[in-house]
């Protein structure tokens, strides 16, 4: 992706979890126009390492130093819940504080299951939360209505839906489709784009998480 394309989103609140740190520029500037940063306890040493302080951090805290908990000490949100992982625990802390417009970064890396339990987890929040998953391969962002997104031709889209039910019509993709149900979740993946934006039709209600690379 050319530098020159950007996300015209308010993204203003970024949650930090504890896979792999993001090096690209793209993903680093929503940490630097950031007016939130909610980090999860494990991914506190990370984040501060790159230069940025978190505003809260949440979780049960077992991944703290003594030092930094003295450090963040006025900055600490413990949640010793056993139902939930830490990046669910930071999304309810959000909520709590009304918070919309989020940037996930550190979801992917690692352990391959971890990833797709958060991603499972932004499709469930999505029905309440805009939410826009960062790597530095890409980006993932929910959407709950009939959506155009900006793009640049050649750009690899895939396109996953929650609901089986769901119709969805795609426009100016290379594979378009018509009122299409999708039953599995790779059905609606390693699409492309045509043209500098591209229409995701939703003919009903749900979540739909569309995936597009930076190139």
């Amino acid at each position: 992706m050319s530098e020159g394309f950007k996300v015209e989103m308010p993204y203003k609140t970024v949650i930090v979890a504890n896979g792999t740190f993001p090096s690209c520029s793209r993903a680093l500037d929503f940490l630097r126009h950031a007016g939130h940063i909610i980090c999860c306890d494990g991914a506190v040493s990370k984040l501060t390492a790159a230069g940025f302080s978190p505003s809260v951090v949440v979780g049960d805290l077992d991944s703290l130093s003594p030092d930094e908990r003295q450090r963040w000490s006025d900055r600490l949100h413990p949640d010793y819940s056993t139902e939930y992982n830490d990046l669910q625990k930071a999304l309810k802390y959000a909520i709590t504080q009304q918070m919309d417009n989020i940037v996930l970064l550190g979801c992917a890396g690692g352990r391959e299951d971890h990833f797709i339990a958060n991603l499972s987890i932004m499709a469930s929040y999505g029905d309440r939360l805009n939410l826009m998953m960062v790597t530095d391969n890409g980006f993932f962002r929910s959407i709950r209505k009939t959506t155009t997104l900006p793009a640049v031709p050649g750009q690899q889209v895939s396109v996953f839906a929650k609901e089986e039910t769901l119709p969805l019509t795609f426009h100016d993709l290379k594979y378009p489709v018509s009122h299409r149900c999708f039953r599995h979740l790779w059905e609606g993946s390693l699409n492309e784009t045509t043209k500098n934006a591209f229409t995701i039709e939703m003919h009903g209600e749900g979540v739909v998480v569309v995936y597009q690379t930076w190139i």
